[in-house]
């Protein structure tokens, strides 16, 4: 009836090992028997080696006496109380033993704990037979058995502990027959647990560790244990686990609040959940408060952006940060996050953007300022990429114009009886040897050089030249018309390109 366990040590569920003391067992497993029955009691001791003695300790009528024997077993014929121990080990808890020469009796268990089957047997002297039993608790009867059977409480609990008692009516005559009162305690499986914080007075950011302490006895430490823990309304923190620990990671102020944890054995099911405790997490005042530029110095380039860098050395939880200018008491940006470091970005400064600068950092301990930043702003918006396409631009429509001045040239050539020739090289045409200007015609001349080649230093870039040249009338009826009216212009390379 009773399931004694290895009894090696405490159950360490609150991380602490008690002394290994021994427990005797029954066999029977009763504590009231007749005079003239044996009962043999057990000590379990662990590790017991096989040579080792065993020291019994005997109390009858006041006496104390010690009795040794080589193995872990008494038989014993007397009532009292007895306990055993080993040279190492401290002594066992008593047990104590009645041998009575009632003609009824009840008989119970030494040890139950609650969550065990409660077992109370009625016995009548001599084995005759009970036709009728009844069993009372605190002087009520509870339970009436016409063949004498034995009275079972499953899943005893604290609240079965009280006096019992058994009637029985024997079978050959009409006599009634009571036994004596026994006083019968059922014992916590495990005590309420205790929950413990560490540290006690936790700051935010830190980590926390709960511990959930109970302990089970010896005759029951194979018994498996199973804890969670909880927050205020209930909110549970963590599933069933075996393990009576539980650590937060990190801790912030708004996770004040009550806690409590809750201890249980799955089968049967006892709970007990700890008393609530009261956690406090405490904030760190903001300190060290730093603003900071980037580009650093607080020096910056019209047009391009600012960014202003807020930062704390110390606090803790969320954190509100505001930047202010304090030559015009302009109140700049806000941010409020949990972290030490905040940016705020200016897109584009200007000169309006230039002065002096500082921010403030508050947690909800008190306000803390920086030092105040001058910022500057040089230069004019714009930049070197948009310098050279506006280059490149201004030289593409200077072509376009040349082009319609040209074009509209020919147009009055034509008109005016001139030609124009398509020019394929680069320099002037000469005349050649012996050969003279036709009379009463202008020599070939270079009448204007509209562009040259040459180089934008500064765009980085490079032009062809253009020339214009007008022949003499010969030289021009000898050409083919319609060669010079489908080749009006000549544009040599007209186009930019990168200086080599």
């Amino acid at each position: 009836m009773l399931l004694w366990a290895s009894l090696l040590v405490l159950a360490p569920v609150s991380g602490q090992i008690a002394a290994p003391k021994p427990v005797i067992s029954l066999h029977p497993p009763w504590t009231v028997v007749f005079k003239g029955e044996t009962v043999t009691l057990t000590c379990h001791v662990p590790h017991l080696r096989a040579a080792e003695y065993i020291t019994w300790h005997l109390s009858y009528f006041g006496k104390d006496l010690l009795h040794k024997t080589p193995g872990n077993t008494l038989k014993v014929h007397d009532s009292g109380r007895f306990r055993c121990q080993t040279k190492d080990s401290p002594p066992s808890d008593s047990v104590r033993l009645i041998f009575s020469s009632d003609w009824l009796i009840l008989q119970a268990p030494h040890t139950v704990f609650e969550g065990d089957t409660l077992v109370l047997r009625c016995q009548v002297k001599g084995r005759q037979k009970l036709i009728t039993v009844k069993y009372s608790w605190n002087g009520k009867v509870i339970s009436v058995s016409n063949q004498g059977q034995d009275l079972l409480i499953p899943q005893a609990s604290l609240n079965n502990s009280g006096h019992y008692q058994c009637i029985g009516f024997l079978e050959r005559d009409h006599y009634v027959y009571k036994s004596s009162t026994r006083i019968i305690k059922i014992q916590e499986l495990f005590p309420y647990p205790k929950l413990q914080v560490t540290p006690s007075q936790p700051t935010e950011g830190s980590s926390v560790n709960l511990s959930c302490q109970t302990q089970l006895p010896l005759e029951r430490s194979d018994t498996l244990l199973y804890f969670t823990f909880f927050r205020d309304r209930g909110v549970m923190l963590s599933d069933w686990s075996r393990s009576p620990e539980l650590q937060i990671t990190t801790i912030w102020r708004e996770d004040s609040g009550s806690y409590w944890c809750t201890a249980a054995t799955a089968i049967p099911s006892i709970q007990k959940h700890s008393l609530p405790l009261q956690v406090h997490v405490q904030g760190v005042p903001v300190s060290g408060v730093l603003l900071e530029t980037q580009p650093q110095g607080g020096q910056a380039l019209a047009g391009e952006p600012l960014v202003l860098v807020c930062s704390v050395a110390e606090g803790t939880g969320d954190i509100a940060f505001s930047w202010h200018r304090e030559d015009t008491g302009e109140h700049v940006g806000r941010k409020q996050q949990r972290s030490q470091r905040a940016e705020l970005e200016i897109p584009a400064v200007g000169g309006s953007h230039m002065g002096r600068y500082y921010c403030t950092a508050d947690n909800g301990h008190g306000l803390a300022r920086s030092g105040a930043l001058n910022v500057t702003v040089t230069g004019t918006p714009g930049n070197r990429s948009g310098l050279i396409a506006a280059g490149a631009t201004g030289g593409l429509l200077s072509i376009l114009l040349l082009a319609v001045a040209l074009w509209m040239y020919h147009q009055h050539q034509r008109k005016s009886g001139g030609r124009f020739l398509e020019n394929t090289t680069r320099s002037t045409p000469t005349i050649g040897p012996g050969e003279a200007p036709h009379s009463g015609c202008p020599a070939l001349v270079e009448l204007q050089q509209l562009y040259g080649n040459g180089y934008l230093e500064e765009e980085n870039l490079a032009y062809s030249e253009i020339r214009i040249i007008q022949l003499g009338q010969e030289e021009a009826a000898s050409t083919s018309r319609t060669s010079l009216e489908n080749k009006l212009l000549s544009v040599d390379n007209l186009k930019l390109y990168p200086k080599q």
